[in-house]
């Protein structure tokens, strides 16, 4: 070796205080916290929207329509949602009220809305069952129904007096296709039914907002949607729908297809919390998240990445509930929670949702146990009846009603 010439330094490897364990599961945690104020904002800009959307019209011409309430059993605060249907500030509408059995137990009730109201029928019919209930029953109400625009509320929703205006309006416009609304989960009163309405308003709604504010899906959402008689009509009516899981989603995709443009009205409708056991809200969660996945299943993918409490428990766990690990649950819930309470209030007004927050980590660990559910299971339970689901998300039956 040279004079002045060295032996090189070797320094030690650098060691990673963090495992390729520990680095999946904070992903998810950083992820999950990168959405949640991408949806705050989106929550913020909808918000923003909202208050510029226009009245509508004073002097509009308004054409006739037909609501259709689909009615499938008794549930809780049911005479009282049916009723603010023929409560609207419309000229020229009437109320369909259907269901697909003649024993229905919520017949007496419709029955003595159709005495009293002169808006008011009711269309019954027993026919041989199909794999979505609901568009079986909503054929039955449009068959009976009279009126230019259709407008399909679902049993469960409740309405203000001018929401057919609200829906309407839009339609005016001969380029618009479809009218639809968001729902906000009210009327929760045990502890699943809390989780229930957290997925709902906290969760799926805006989730919801993120896709329309951003433009990264067009939706249909039926608890609450307008279109024309002849809009339906062209795209085959109900029949084509029936064996379809997301009946709504699959019916917007088919008007869009025409040319027409979908309108989302930023205002929402009440829909009631009806559950009867822990095990209903177990299924409805597993049933949500099939939804997504049948409708927009890369979507759905991506919610599993962004569950940022039940990965920062997970972490913690695997730090032994040291000070590091505990510090990034924390910080994770208490974001998690911040955030929801803030896309709560401005999205949906949401006080009830704000009161059940201290549910909200439960819910976020149960709800990764139900998309991981969803992700495998190829079958889902409605109403008590147990349906086949295929990857195209069409129902395969199993047990149809008797």
């Amino acid at each position: 070796m040279g004079r002045g010439a060295s032996a090189p330094v070797e320094y030690p490897p650098v060691q990673s205080s963090l495992s390729i364990l520990d680095a999946l599961l904070l992903a998810p945690v950083v992820g999950g916290s990168v959405f949640s104020v991408l949806s705050s904002a989106a929550v913020y800009a909808f918000a923003r929207r909202r208050a510029r959307w226009p009245a509508p019209p004073l002097d509009a011409a308004w054409p006739s329509v037909s609501l259709l309430k689909p009615v499938h059993g008794l549930e809780r605060d049911l005479e009282r949602n049916l009723r603010t249907a023929v409560a609207q500030d419309y000229p020229e509408y009437e109320v369909v009220y259907s269901a697909q059995r003649t024993n229905d137990p919520a017949l007496p009730i419709l029955e003595a809305i159709a005495r009293e109201e002169p808006r008011a029928r009711l269309a019954v019919a027993e026919s041989e069952p199909v794999v979505n209930g609901k568009v079986q029953n909503m054929a039955i109400g449009y068959a009976a129904s009279r009126n230019a625009v259709i407008v399909i509320s679902d049993s469960d929703v409740r309405l203000e007096p001018d929401y057919l205006k609200a829906v309407v309006a839009p339609l005016l416009d001969p380029k618009v296709g479809y009218v639809c609304t968001f729902y906000r989960a009210t009327g929760a009163q045990r502890w699943f039914e809390k989780i229930e309405l957290l997925t709902l308003n906290g969760e799926f709604g805006v989730q919801l907002v993120f896709a329309h504010m951003t433009g990264a899906s067009d939706f249909c959402l039926g608890a609450s949607t307008a279109l024309r008689r002849e809009t339906l009509d062209r795209i085959g009516g109900m029949a084509p729908l029936g064996d379809y899981l997301v009946e709504d989603y699959e019916m917007g995709k088919r008007i869009r297809a025409l040319g027409l443009a979908p309108v989302l009205v930023p205002r929402h409708v009440d829909m009631t919390v009806d559950l009867k056991s822990a095990g209903d809200a177990w299924r409805h969660l597993v049933y949500w998240d099939q939804n997504t996945k049948a409708a927009r299943p890369w979507g759905f993918l991506a919610t599993g990445l962004t569950r940022a409490v039940p990965f920062a428990l997970a972490f913690a766990a695997l730090d032994g509930f040291g000070a590091t690990g505990l510090t990034v649950l924390a910080v994770a819930t208490a974001f998690r929670v911040a955030t929801t309470a803030f896309n709560l209030k401005l999205a949906f007004d949401d006080r009830e949702g704000l009161r059940a927050l201290p549910w909200l980590p439960v819910r976020d660990l149960v709800a990764l146990t139900a998309w991981l559910a969803a992700l495998t299971k190829r079958s889902f339970v409605w109403r008590g009846l147990e349906f086949g689901l295929t990857r195209e998300g069409r129902i395969v039956p199993r047990q149809l009603p008797s």
